[in-house]
């Protein structure tokens, strides 16, 4: 076997420039499945890192309307929006030890004749503001947070106070204009490495409701479960109250209640298929790869016919002839993964590093695992070596006679 592997790895060197263009369609694809599943697997980790942090025990209720997906941006057009009801409603069902209403709404935010448009969030100041905290990552770190009879006040990201205006710092007392209404900051948020949660507005419920005339709408509802309560019962509960006081059958409501435990399955699934599809159209660069392998063994056969003669008249069965082929196909899918893998690595880690500096988010990562290694080699392995499986076969049923006469 290594007299084999030896010898394979001579042929290859002695044809290197047609080694190099043989391997370019494998390397090319593994390049970019490597590339692909890597980042794949780091936004995973990212997003259920999220979901972690949000905890197991809470549920979320948007609107959805006109054939769009449940959003907090759905309620502004549905026909029957969430609103306090739908608070006062679930706060009675069993299971259920908070509930909190959040209203975002898009405003344009003037500072020092700076312009710029935004969203801003009206949030509870009440006793479930800590649970409104908790599940959107809040944490104040110049400042203070809002009380219950706060006003015309906001706390903002980190972003907005040091990059939304130009250059121009954002900092506690200063005045934003918010659809012209003066509002004044009175917190700093922590970053969190998302830019668009590091742009965020936050004030209180009755400020924004205020400002945009809005005295019962609600964008999202946020439910905390009570401690041993299974939240896939409790959310199963809560959307058929709300199915019977809209008069609504199952199967047609216009508003979702997802548990944070479906929000990741749905997450996943449908990562899953767009990671699928874009995966299955890069590795048709290793069919093409396979198919130059081929092709390349194919012409070796044939400018060694005399060789092969040769090994078969001094003893050398038509198996060795064929493993010597397939290992030699081997090794050059074998190159081509190395080479992939290290071209993907590289490709990953830039795109990481252009969306930390283009998104000001650290949601992209890569994530680089022995299992992908292992395979991606395996695969590029195999894929030489099923691709020299005919050549191999043909040389290894030459006759001696016959491949010795050969010019």
């Amino acid at each position: 076997m290594w007299d084999f592997l030896a010898l394979g790895l001579r042929n290859i060197s002695h044809r290197r420039t047609r080694s190099i263009l043989t391997v370019i369609g494998i390397f090319i694809g593994i390049a970019a499945v490597v590339s692909l599943i890597s980042l794949g697997d780091g936004l995973q980790q990212v997003v259920a890192g999220e979901f972690q942090k949000l905890g197991t025990d809470k549920i979320t209720i948007m609107a959805t309307a006109g054939g769009m997906m449940s959003s907090p941006m759905a309620s502004e057009i549905s026909a029957n929006p969430l609103t306090d009801e739908d608070v006062s409603l679930i706060k009675r069902v069993r299971g259920v030890k908070a509930v909190a209403g959040m209203l975002m709404k898009s405003a344009t935010l003037d500072f020092k004749s700076v312009k710029k448009s935004g969203f801003i969030y009206g949030i509870p100041t009440d006793e479930n503001m800590k649970m409104f905290e908790d599940m959107n990552s809040i944490e104040i770190v110049q400042g203070r947070k809002f009380t219950r009879t706060d006003r015309n006040v906001i706390i903002v990201g980190s972003y907005f106070a040091t990059d939304m205006f130009d250059k121009k710092k954002v900092k506690i007392g200063d005045v934003i204009t918010v659809n012209n209404r003066d509002m004044r900051v009175i917190g700093i948020m922590k970053s969190v490495g998302n830019r668009m949660d590091d742009s965020s507005v936050y004030a209180p419920m009755e400020t924004v409701r205020d400002v945009f005339s809005e005295p019962k709408l609600l964008s999202m509802i946020m439910v905390q479960t009570s401690p041993g309560a299974e939240p896939a019962e409790v959310a199963s509960a809560i959307e058929k109250k709300m199915r019977d006081r809209r008069h609504e059958k199952e199967g047609e409501e216009d508003f979702s209640v997802s548990t944070s435990e479906q929000l990741m399955a749905t997450f996943s699934l449908v990562f899953g298929a767009v990671q699928a599809v874009v995966i299955g159209i890069a590795a048709i660069s290793l069919i093409v790869g396979g198919i130059g392998i081929m092709n390349t063994m194919y012409t070796s056969v044939m400018e060694r016919t005399r060789e092969i003669g040769i090994m078969k008249a001094i003893g050398a069965r038509n198996s060795d002839i064929l493993q010597i082929f397939l290992i030699e196909s081997g090794i050059l899918g074998l190159i081509g993964g190395l080479v992939g893998i290290t071209i993907g690595a590289g490709i990953a880690k830039v795109a990481e590093i252009a969306a930390a500096q283009a998104l000001g988010s650290n949601i992209l990562k890569t994530s680089f695992t022995p299992e992908l290694i292992i395979g991606a080699l395996t695969f590029s392995f195999l894929i030489g070596a099923l691709s020299g499986i005919m050549p191999a076969r043909t040389a290894s049923l030459m006759k001696p006679v016959d491949a010795l006469r050969y010019e």
